[in-house]
């Protein structure tokens, strides 16, 4: 600990969003931060982007928006705002039974809000600019973390001035790299009082991490693969060549296509697919891919991508895996916590990775500032380790009471005066480590069951009912505090394990009111009187209102 118990120093590895807003979050209170990345500086065009694709879109929403806008940086979100294209909907693709193509809006909310289409190297850029205006700010850009005692709060580094390109075996342009970039270059020895890895699904830090901590970890590579490619804008007057306000899906049961829009007017595309398909047509693109997008994804080639250019950019560029990645806990002692990807890399179909992460450093300071570790952010409540449904933005509709975790007890926050600031620090990174983890695991869970959904359930007439109906509830009746989990999800804070206990529990009452209207039914078809089918359905509401009561 640094003499000045105010003011730490704080290491921050990696400086994609996550770690940059980490690392905003700690110059803001005062901290010396030194911030360390693998790559070159980011916002440097020559810099390797992430998996190496031309370019990345995401899908920034209120958790990601929320956290950059408590990091107590003026104007930071107005301007991150300014360079998205709001998606108000999904957009879905394909052929009628008849061979005619169509095309179904979605909406994702009764209320008109919507997630927001982002550049991730622009976002990253006003992070990083918004950082280097600290002057308590210091990056070390080609910094490799190479070792780390946790005990003594010690890391050691290698400045790899031409790292090469060796991130994935199935980068297509690696070059063959040179003897001078084997040498191994002289470490650097750093002394800290916390280190917060930020540095991704293949974290560095988390390996360290696991030398100390008891860290149980479960990895798992889905079995599909993903390629990025690219709709261009129209020739004739560069605008959108297709609504820019939608996120377009062109579902296929086992497979998905998926395009979201971009500030040049482009579409930046992703095929996902098992890995089967993926062999099968890298044998023969030119013959096999056309027919193969003419039967699957209906209008998109040659209407959308020219034959030709779909074909090369199956062909240039990488196809690459997705992983799925668990652990706990997330810290060790006072010297270390992990956030994002490094703590729980998820699959990308809930849109969540990078608003989990950003949330992640959110809920991490708030906890910091509730146990004491920052003394001007001392008397602050860490978040409720109870499930919360009244944090929706929509201020409007009123919900139902809070319903307790059943496996996180209550977090007090530690005394503001403090007798031993690491100790203050350690007991903020373990009431962390057990707030968010089973949040993290929970949207790790739910990111995978919405690959099902976006590539089959969202033409299927059972899935559009529940929708309909829970929409229907969630803007006529607001009082009952209905909304549609991914409403939940996307557009409000809520915790995600609370997300999923309250959408699991109107599945429970949807199923229960459907077969209650059967059962009222059947009684009717085998000729039970009026006043008896009366009684029945005054049970059946008498028990759904006792439900929605007592918020089970």
């Amino acid at each position: 600990m640094t003499d000045n118990t105010d003011k730490r120093k704080v290491v921050v590895i990696g400086a994609g969003p996550v770690g940059a807003l980490a690392a905003l979050y700690a110059a803001v209170r005062g901290d010396d931060v030194e911030v360390y990345e693998l790559r070159g500086d980011l916002r440097d065009p020559s810099t390797t982007p992430l998996n190496f694709t031309k370019s990345i879109n995401l899908a920034l929403s209120e958790r990601g928006i929320n956290s950059m806008r408590h990091a107590g940086v003026p104007f930071l979100v107005d301007d991150i705002l300014k360079e998205t294209i709001p998606m108000h909907a999904r957009m879905i693709h394909g052929r009628s039974k008849l061979g005619e193509l169509y095309q179904d809006s979605q909406e994702y909310d009764v209320h008109g809000r919507s997630i927001h289409a982002v550049d991730r190297a622009g976002l990253n850029k006003r992070l990083l600019d918004a950082l280097e205006a600290m002057p308590n700010v210091t990056f070390f850009f080609n910094h490799k973390l190479t070792g780390a005692d946790f005990n003594r709060n010690t890391a050691w580094f290698e400045h790899r001035a031409h790292a090469p390109k060796t991130d994935h075996a199935q980068n297509p342009t690696q070059p063959s790299a040179s003897p001078a970039e084997h040498e191994r270059n002289p470490e650097k020895e750093v002394h800290f009082d916390l280190l917060i890895g930020a540095d991704g699904a293949h974290s560095a830090a988390r390996y360290h991490l696991m030398k100390f901590a008891r860290v149980n970890y479960q990895q798992e590579y889905i079995d599909t693969l993903w390629c990025e490619f690219h709709i261009a804008p129209l020739a004739a007057d560069a605008s959108f060549a297709i609504s820019p306000y939608h996120l377009h899906i062109w579902p296929g049961t086992s497979f998905m296509f998926i395009a979201i829009p971009s500030l040049d007017r482009s579409f930046t595309c992703t095929l996902f697919a098992p890995s089967a398909t993926f062999a099968a047509l890298s044998v023969s693109p030119e013959t096999s891919l056309p027919p193969f997008f003419d039967e699957h994804f209906p209008g998109l080639c040659p209407d959308l991508i020219a034959t030709p250019e779909l074909v090369a950019q199956f062909t240039a560029n990488p196809h690459l895996p997705l992983i799925n990645i668990k652990c706990t806990p997330y810290h060790y002692g006072s010297s270390v916590v992990i956030v994002g990807d490094a703590a729980h890399a998820m699959v990308p179909f809930y849109g969540q990775g990078m608003n989990a992460g950003l949330e992640d450093v959110r809920v991490l300071f708030d906890f910091l500032d509730a146990h004491g570790v920052y003394p001007s952010q001392a008397g602050s409540s860490p978040p409720s380790s109870q499930h919360s449904f009244s944090t929706d933005t929509d201020s409007a509709i009123s919900t139902p009471p809070a319903m307790p975790s059943p496996s996180i007890s209550s977090i007090p926050s530690q005394p503001t005066s403090k007798i031993d600031p690491s100790s203050n620090l350690a007991a903020a990174l373990a009431a962390y480590t057990a707030y968010r983890t089973p949040d993290a695991h929970t949207i790790n869970d739910l990111a995978l069951h919405n690959y099902l959904e976006m590539r089959s359930s969202v033409t299927s007439p059972l899935y559009l009912f529940r929708k309909h109906v829970e929409e229907f509830l969630y803007k006529y009746f607001p009082r009952l505090g209905w909304s549609t989990q991914y409403s939940r999800v996307s557009f409000g804070n809520q915790r995600y394990s609370a997300v999923k206990e309250r959408s699991e529990w109107q599945g429970t009452l949807l199923r229960g009111v459907v077969l209650g209207v059967g059962l009222v039914a059947g009684v009717g078809a085998v000729g039970v009187g009026l006043r008896r089918r009366e009684t029945i359905w005054d049970g059946v509401r008498g028990a759904v209102g006792r439900m929605v009561r007592n918020g089970r």
